[in-house]
């Protein structure tokens, strides 16, 4: 560096500010450990399951629910209970369950598309089967697609594409108010 606190490198063309490229990047780092990089997380968030998440000085966040990664004590994911209902896609048929572990259960099903997840239990779940009764397929929890229920399931999703977004958001609030 001269007397100027200048370091004498080239100044990159049409750059914002009058620094060198390794200034440039000395400044972007003073920045970013404020502000935080968004990138990959070292593993999946054990609150909701993102990838994506925000490297500070002093840890990860996710990126999506804002667990501090590393924090969440052994255990508290497999004994914090969230039921929900879902709504699944076959053909011309949609089922409503519910289930405290989706991922689980869906795996044993045989679907083409997750409409939506509703926060709720088997209580709620009797209800949505009993709203939607005139066009249940016999007594199982399969229903023939119609107006009122593409309806619901619409507000559900709030235009949201993914409905697992919905349900990781659930979780990892659950956990935050319960673990």
């Amino acid at each position: 560096m001269d007397s100027h606190g200048t370091c004498g490198a080239a100044v990159p063309p049409h750059a914002e500010l009058s620094l060198c490229l390794r200034h440039h990047l000395a400044a972007y780092d003073w920045v970013a450990r404020d502000v935080g990089v968004t990138d990959v997380l070292p593993s999946p968030c054990m609150a909701c399951g993102s990838r994506l998440g925000v490297r500070y000085p002093s840890g990860w966040l996710c990126g999506v629910c804002e667990w501090k990664v590393g924090e969440l004590p052994d255990g508290v994911v497999a004994s914090t209970r969230l039921d929900v209902v879902y709504y699944l896609r076959a053909g011309d048929r949609i089922k409503i369950g519910t289930s405290a572990n989706p991922r689980a259960r869906l795996a044993q099903l045989s679907f083409d598309e997750v409409l939506a997840f509703e926060r709720g239990t088997r209580v709620l779940e009797q209800r949505r089967h009993r709203q939607f009764a005139e066009h249940r397929i016999g007594v199982g929890e399969w229903f023939d697609v119609n107006d009122d229920l593409l309806a619901h399931i619409d507000g559900l999703r709030h235009g949201a594409d993914d409905p697992w977004n919905d349900y990781s958001l659930w979780v990892s609030e659950h956990l935050a108010a319960h673990g």
